[in-house]
């Protein structure tokens, strides 16, 4: 999926195959072992082996599905607790350094960056380098993409999506998944920008960041968040056609349809 890069003119779309894909893969994984039992025992080995054992059937079972759950749990406490706790000891020295400056804060600091802390307590950050060189267009661009991602807590994308790639087995990650994600999430802040300001205006305001750093747990506007050269070039670039939205959020649904239509089909031949 991370070499269609066809998808990327569709980036709602995208993430949302993403997901589907993502959540349907937890679901399949934790449904397994339940289902390969079921399959073991046989229609009347179910009901009958099930009935008799009570208890020490689900047993193997267990063995085999809560150390998924219980990684997936782990790792979604490690990073979330970890994201919240590093986002709000940079919030406070944001807001005892920065200058306010309406809805934002400006840090006095040369080279131009900007980016944005979510939660509930949210801000957007500016250097000064950024305010003093960027034209008020490029500027306004800027304040777009960072309101953009403020506003669809792409934040929370994000750390659902690094959640699974850290609870997974390192054979079984997929470091261009995880990159193909965060590349869209910044490709539909551009577009939100985009409509507000201009093309020209994002793809100066783009070139103008490259480079500029901004902590990790913070999302930032500069080209080092996600392929500069793919994002100016999807700028320039007319959205995606209606049908290829509609396949993509077809093919999501078909993908989280199928695990659930497996279990059905494993729960019938237990009843059978």
């Amino acid at each position: 999926m991370a070499r269609q890069q066809g998808f990327r003119r569709a980036p709602r779309a995208a993430l949302v195959v993403w997901q589907s894909v993502a959540l349907s893969a937890v679901v399949s994984a934790c449904a397994a072992a339940p289902l390969a039992a079921v399959a073991a025992l046989g229609p009347t080995g179910a009901r009958a082996g099930l009935a008799a054992r009570g208890a020490w059937s689900a047993v193997p079972v267990l063995l085999l599905t809560a150390p998924i759950l219980a990684r997936l749990l782990w790792s979604g406490h490690v990073v979330g607790t970890g994201l919240r706790r590093r986002r709000r000891e940079h919030r406070t020295m944001v807001d005892v350094l920065g200058r306010p400056a309406g809805s934002v804060r400006v840090l006095a600091h040369p080279t131009p960056t900007a980016y944005c802390l979510p939660g509930l307590r949210r801000r957007v950050v500016l250097s000064e380098g950024a305010v003093q060189t960027l034209p008020p267009d490029q500027l306004a661009a800027v304040l777009a993409h960072e309101d953009a991602h403020l506003r669809a807590r792409h934040d929370l994308v994000l750390e659902f999506f690094t959640v699974l790639h850290r609870s997974a087995p390192a054979w079984l990650r997929s470091p261009s998944a995880l990159r193909e994600v965060r590349l869209l999430v910044e490709v539909l802040a551009d577009r939100v920008a985009r409509r507000r300001t201009g093309p020209v205006a994002v793809a100066r305001a783009l070139v103008a960041l490259a480079g500029a750093r901004h902590p990790d747990t913070a999302l930032g506007a500069s080209g080092e968040a996600g392929g500069l050269r793919e994002r100016l070039a999807l700028l320039a670039e007319d959205d995606a056609p209606a049908w290829l939205s509609a396949a993509m959020y077809a093919f999501a649904a078909g993908t989280l349809a199928a695990p659930a239509a497996v279990i059905a089909l494993g729960l019938g031949s237990m009843g059978a």
